[in-house]
């Protein structure tokens, strides 16, 4: 509902029995996975250096996000190709089960992100690391045209059938990628919108609600 731009309005029942099916239909046709690698890092000039690879990590953001961390986290996961053409079969046939779709593939999607995310931080604290929150390319000053470089990493287009377009969008489109700092303490969850660098012009907080949970 939160990706259908829900904020509080009546839904007719006969709506949300359909989003149910539709929801139903994201899970049926989902082939979900994802895969991890941790890298100590260095800093840089120019950004973080993820040891032992050629990805420089960009941007004053993710600089940021990854001060005082001993390692980082890369990870890619993925609802699969079926989704994907499912969801283009619908946009064919019905544009509005093709949205309610999209909404439910998108929070699905998050829900492999929150798996992956877990067990970065299961053999974090194996180790007796502590992780913050991921932080994805596109966000804040930290560049798509980094995509490629992670998904080539983590050998994601074989494993996950993962690809980046020639703009650096993943195909399928319920696809992510992020990073997540190891520390040797326990780190704060700084998500806001206060110090997100798209509050000024984000469509998302008109709607009163977060791009985070």
């Amino acid at each position: 509902m939160r990706y259908l731009g829900y904020a509080g309005q009546v839904v007719d029942t006969s709506l949300i029995g359909r989003l149910d099916e539709i929801a139903n239909a994201a899970q049926r046709t989902a082939s979900p996975g994802y895969r991890y690698r941790i890298f100590p890092i260095e800093k840089l000039d120019e950004g973080v250096r993820l040891t032992g690879t050629t990805l420089v990590l960009p941007g004053d953001d993710i600089a940021r996000h990854l001060s005082g961390a001993r390692e980082a986290a890369l990870m890619t996961c993925t609802l699969g190709l079926s989704n994907e053409r499912e969801g283009r079969r619908m946009r064919l046939l019905n544009p509005l089960d093709a949205f309610m779709f999209d909404a439910a593939g998108s929070a699905l999607v998050e829900s492999v992100a929150d798996a992956c995310n877990a067990a970065i931080v299961h053999e974090a604290r194996e180790r007796g690391l502590y992780c913050n929150w991921r932080y994805g390319p596109g966000y804040g000053d930290l560049p798509l045209d980094i995509q490629p470089a992670i998904v080539r990493i983590l050998g994601a287009e074989r494993a996950l059938g993962i690809t980046v377009t020639t703009g650096n969008l993943l195909v399928p489109a319920k696809s992510s990628t992020a990073v997540i700092g190891l520390f040797d303490s326990p780190q704060d969850d700084r998500r806001s919108c206060a110090n997100c660098s798209f509050r000024p012009y984000c469509s998302i907080r008109k709607e009163d609600t977060t791009c985070y949970r």
